[in-house]
């Protein structure tokens, strides 16, 4: 069955999207600068609505039954970061926590540190994978920040490296103080279907674009360490060169597991990482978040707001559609 999803209206914000055409991957990560590089400061540019994506399609994989396929779903792929767990606000509060305590002011001069509020870091997290990319975009288009740690903006790439470097592992330490304080949970439907597919032998991986640490950190915590220790493969963004939505973390994880891209089937949250299992040839379902809901969803092969009422032999029979289909 197919149940239209609600449109929400997202906030104004002074950061523009970029283009059907140009794509997420256009502005990360290429050197060339495309619409997402609008954005200035809020103070500056007047706001920019978005153009409303199309309305969402939920997709129940147990309407009817696929047709035969000798097809075979050798692995199940989870990011972390809005799959697993709900986790935007946590990351935005360990930045803000992190400009606040260097005393981070950008431009050079703002009279109070850098505060990425929510509408902003939404948009933000959504195009640009990674904390320090993230950060080299910021100061790069707004000017490179006055701190406690440069009193005078960086002028040279090392130094400018190394204020990113500062800033990201206090922020991933502060990251990993949010997680354990025991307020944070799972996904709904998240650890059984992990426990459904190792049970059935097929083999479970997660691919994250955040800090090694913190990922594995926040992993122990919330699915714990039986079922982190039994992942079959384990990529965090410190493992590749390039971030998502290039597609290096998800081949490079189907190298590891033995098994053909085809037959892996990735969880997403994003059209970020919906772009990397599909550069990657893997196929994709999508369980967004508040965030990431008015995304364009249309290249996944089935889209959730949660993983509650998905089985495994729900995936199954999505993934011989796909093919079929394909």
């Amino acid at each position: 069955m197919i149940h239209p999803m609600p449109l929400t209206t997202m906030p104004s914000t002074s950061l523009v999207l970029p283009t059907a055409g140009a794509g997420a991957g256009a502005a990360v990560g290429t050197g060339r600068r495309g619409p997402f590089f609008g954005y200035r400061s809020a103070t500056r540019v007047p706001a920019t609505r978005l153009r409303r994506a199309s309305p969402l399609l939920v997709v129940s994989a147990s309407a009817s039954a696929p047709p035969p396929s000798a097809t075979s779903l050798d692995a199940l792929i989870f990011d972390c970061d809005g799959v697993i767990l709900e986790s935007e606000n946590l990351h935005r509060q360990a930045y803000n926590d992190a400009f606040a305590h260097f005393g981070v002011r950008c431009p050079p001069g703002s009279a109070d540190p850098l505060y990425w509020d929510e509408a902003f870091y939404d948009e933000l997290q959504n195009q640009i994978g990674g904390g320090k990319p993230k950060m080299r975009w910021y100061f790069g288009e707004n000017g490179w920040p006055s701190s406690k740690i440069f009193e005078t903006p960086p002028s040279t790439d090392s130094d400018k490296e190394k204020l990113v470097d500062i800033i990201q592992d206090w922020k991933t330490e502060r990251y990993k103080e949010i997680i354990k304080s025991g307020t944070v949970e799972p996904r709904p439907g998240v650890l059984r279907l992990m426990d459904e597919v190792k049970g059935a032998g097929i083999k479970l991986a997660v691919c994250s674009a955040a800090t090694k640490s913190s990922v594995i950190m926040c992993l122990e915590s919330l699915i714990g360490l039986e079922r982190f220790n039994g992942l079959d493969c384990f990529l965090a963004g410190d493992d590749v060169k390039l971030k998502k939505p290039d597609p290096t973390i998800y081949i490079t994880a189907a190298e590891k597991l033995g098994v053909d891209s085809k037959n892996c089937l990735v969880v997403e949250d994003s059209v970020i990482g919906l772009l990397a299992a599909k550069g990657a040839g893997m196929p994709c379902i999508i369980t967004y978040t508040h965030s990431t809901a008015n995304q364009d969803f249309k290249d996944a092969i089935a889209t959730y707001p949660d993983l509650s009422n998905v089985s495994l032999e729900d995936l199954k029979q999505l993934l011989q559609k796909s093919l079929v289909a394909g």
